[in-house]
């Protein structure tokens, strides 16, 4: 009886999975292409991109997710190219969580991994707009960074508020684990990092912040605004993608859904 006790103890103290967006229940990108104004089905609106087949813009394999994250069937590989535009000449393909879950109360923890290759590399160039919430008042962002005196283009940064908060070289084939802590209600921003296969560890914050979401409104992928011609593919690398509330979960396999 002791054990039962102490078992549902620890259970009532973990963090619980409000969203999941880990791919686990995807056959293939295609699945994507169920989702629609009218039939919002699946983990993932997927409206923001360019007008050729999916395939080109969102592919999964379990080759594209963070090898250390043994929950995650799988990861996505995100492309933009000079195709991928939407309402804009901006470079974009996102994917927004479908659901009705408090994604946007409390204090809650947004996850992911990203990385990079050098085949199809993001530009330097260009400033790409990342993970971001539509207020941008928290987001990754990569590149050369515009009104950003002294800023690193090689540089994968944390900001609040259009704000560096953390910076890092971003090398490729090396996956960086991220969460965002997110307070809602006392309007701050933490950030939580790791990479490889290392634990979570808390980075920088809290941040003050406008912490203000509808729920619907977090972009998964990367939006590259527009300068010069160069018309180069890019590639971006995504797992472990879900928000949890409670204790945050610090191992990058992370809990079950």
């Amino acid at each position: 009886m002791k054990s039962i006790v102490l078992a549902l103890a620890g259970t009532a103290t973990a963090g619980s999975v409000l969203w999941d967006g880990r791919f686990n229940d995807m056959a293939s990108s295609k699945d994507l292409e169920k989702w629609s104004w009218g039939n919002q089905v699946g983990a993932y609106q997927y409206y923001i991109h360019g007008k050729s087949d999916v395939t080109k813009y969102a592919n999964l394999s379990p080759d594209f997710k963070n090898p250390a994250d043994k929950t995650s069937k799988a990861g996505v590989k995100i492309t933009i190219d000079g195709s991928a535009k939407w309402n804009s000449d901006m470079w974009r393909t996102e994917l927004i969580p479908q659901t009705k879950a408090a994604i946007n109360k409390g204090k809650v923890f947004y996850h992911f991994s990203m990385k990079k290759t050098a085949k199809n590399a993001p530009s330097t160039a260009h400033e790409h707009q990342v993970n971001f919430f539509e207020s941008h008042f928290t987001e990754m962002k990569y590149g050369t960074i515009n009104g950003q005196q002294n800023g690193n283009p090689t540089h994968l940064q944390w900001m609040v508020g259009g704000q560096k908060q953390w910076s890092a070289q971003w090398e490729p084939e090396v996956w960086h684990n991220i969460a965002y802590e997110i307070d809602f209600d006392g309007k701050s921003v933490t950030y939580w990092h790791s990479t490889g296969a290392d634990a979570l560890n808390k980075t920088a914050g809290p941040v003050k912040a406008s912490a203000n979401s509808d729920g619907k409104d977090w972009h998964l992928g990367v939006l590259r605004l527009p300068k010069g011609n160069d018309a180069s593919p890019e590639d971006w690398y995504f797992s472990g993608v879900y928000v949890e509330s409670g204790p945050i979960t610090t191992s990058v396999s992370g809990p079950s859904a």
